[in-house]
């Protein structure tokens, strides 16, 4: 019995430091080879949303996008290779996600991950020309105007700035400091 009892002591411990955060992946298609899934979301929606337009009319790039900054949105707070990151970086996602989740009437206790999920799949079929298919990877209890309309929001999708000012940041403490040497 006793050792029953000391086999369940890092669980206590963990439940008495309260909920753990959310987690979050991209898939495996959203990074090539042997990339940083951080780097590379940062990156890429970094590209999107720094356009005066952010992917008007390629809602499938749109999609990857949105998908990328709830990846950002949960990773980011957790993650200690952005040693340089502005202090306001956290706070910073945390609005943006707010900017974007109105944007497309994303439920806002949704848990990242199937938004995630959702918005690599809708990408994927927009790619393949199907947006009946996409439509129907955007389930109405996260996406709340439902798959059509999610999709025609995609393919006009407004300027956000406050995500593009949030990937922005991130981006910045991507570069190496003066000063510093990055390890190869």
């Amino acid at each position: 019995m006793s050792r029953s009892f000391l086999l369940m002591l890092p669980l206590l411990a963990a439940c008495a430091q309260g909920p753990l955060p959310e987690t979050a992946r991209l898939p495996r298609d959203a990074v090539v080879g042997a990339g940083d899934p951080m780097r590379t979301a940062v990156i890429s929606a970094n590209a999107v949303f720094a356009e005066r337009s952010p992917a008007a009319g390629h809602p499938a790039d749109a999609a990857r996008a949105i998908a990328q900054m709830e990846f950002l949105a949960v990773d980011l707070p957790q993650n200690m290779s952005l040693t340089t990151a502005s202090a306001t970086l956290v706070p910073d996602l945390d609005i943006a996600r707010r900017e974007w989740r109105g944007a497309l009437d994303i439920a806002p206790d949704a848990p990242a991950q199937p938004v995630i999920n959702a918005l690599y799949a809708a990408g994927r079929a927009l790619d393949a020309g199907n947006a009946e298919a996409a439509a129907a990877a955007l389930p109405q209890n996260l996406f709340r105007k439902g798959g059509s309309a999610t999709v025609a929001q995609l393919a006009a999708m407004p300027r956000l700035p406050r995500t593009a000012a949030a990937v922005a940041t991130a981006q910045q403490a991507l570069q190496p400091q003066p000063g510093t040497t990055r390890a190869l």
